[in-house]
């Protein structure tokens, strides 16, 4: 609020006689108001100053006889479940739809991190925001998803996405092709249920449960289960393996850019004690352009950060 001033003109046409106390006064009603006034007309009938030089104290301003209106768009974002067009977005199954109704990405990550947005559920296959860990499992377990389309590029016939997880994909790998950072193809997308517990079974009985845990998730935990993840490997005459991605210029790239394409480094270096499993630079998760926006932009580094959940390093 900005204090109202006395015109200049008007501070030099005091007298030069007056004594402090005087000024004190002149000072008082002119910014105090009617409170400042008050106090100046106590002290000078205490102390019998000589006369002031009558100044017009500025009009105050209006008192207030109600309380504003409250701002109604404050309120749905201080509670998107209750927004109408959050309730029409997650009916017609749009999740841009549903960020941007609650106010866009990075809103929608902090309604989520604080419990305020319980219709916003991150066990839900159909969502990209989906969270599968060692303590989240699939709603339902033995979840298939729809749409599944095949990559341009990949290595095995059986790797399969979802299809806008497949445009991503596509689209990443021939923006490196043609930035002139090499090839990259697919080599592990969508694993049933039946799948992901004969793999882990697998695991089991040549490493032990330990070492299995640490590279593979139990059927029901695990992102290939949801078509949004992918596993990638770098190729130039010939195709690499996963472990090649992360060291070569193609891993590097990707590190960089997957943001770009709605897809994360699912599982980072350094963030076992979070997530449960050693790096894996060749496993991508789409969680959606305007999502992993958000999670580039705040540097995060796991989604177990990113929408506040606590860590999941080991089976409950």
């Amino acid at each position: 609020m900005v204090t109202a001033r006395t015109p200049l003109a008007q501070h030099r046409a005091a007298p030069r006689h007056r004594s402090a106390l005087g000024m004190l006064m002149v000072l008082l009603v002119v910014v105090g108001g009617t409170a400042g006034a008050a106090i100046g007309h106590m002290t000078a009938a205490t102390a019998q100053a000589p006369a002031a030089q009558t100044v017009q104290e500025p009009a105050g301003p209006a008192t207030a006889t109600a309380l504003p209106a409250p701002d109604i768009d404050a309120v749905t974002a201080a509670a998107p479940c209750e927004n109408a067009k959050v309730a029409q977005a997650l009916e017609a199954g749009d999740p841009d739809a549903v960020i941007e109704a609650v106010g866009g990405a990075e809103a929608f990550r902090g309604h989520v991190a604080t419990g305020s947005a319980p219709c916003i559920v991150l066990s839900d296959g159909r969502w990209p925001w989906l969270v599968v860990n060692k303590h989240l499992t699939l709603d339902p377990i033995d979840y298939v998803p729809e749409n599944l389309t095949a990559p341009d590029r990949r290595v095995t016939t059986s790797s399969v996405l979802r299809a806008e997880v497949t445009d991503a994909v596509n689209r990443l790998i021939a923006d490196a092709a043609a930035e002139g950072v090499g090839d990259i193809a697919v080599t592990s997308g969508y694993r049933s249920y039946g799948l992901q517990e004969t793999l882990f079974s697998g695991y089991v009985n040549s490493s032990g449960l330990e070492a299995a845990e640490a590279t593979s998730a139990h059927a029901g935990h695990s992102e290939h289960q949801t078509g949004l993840a992918v596993d990638v490997v770098p190729c130039s005459s010939g195709c690499g393996t996963m472990d090649d991605f992360g060291a070569s210029a193609q891993g590097q790239w990707t590190a960089e850019n997957a943001w770009k394409y709605g897809l994360i480094v699912r599982y980072e270096e350094g963030r076992t004690d979070t997530t449960g499993y050693s790096p894996e630079p060749w496993h991508l998760r789409y969680i959606g352009t305007e999502l992993a926006a958000a999670y580039h932009e705040g540097e995060f580094h796991t989604l177990e950060d990113f929408f506040g959940l606590e860590a999941a390093p080991d089976y409950e």
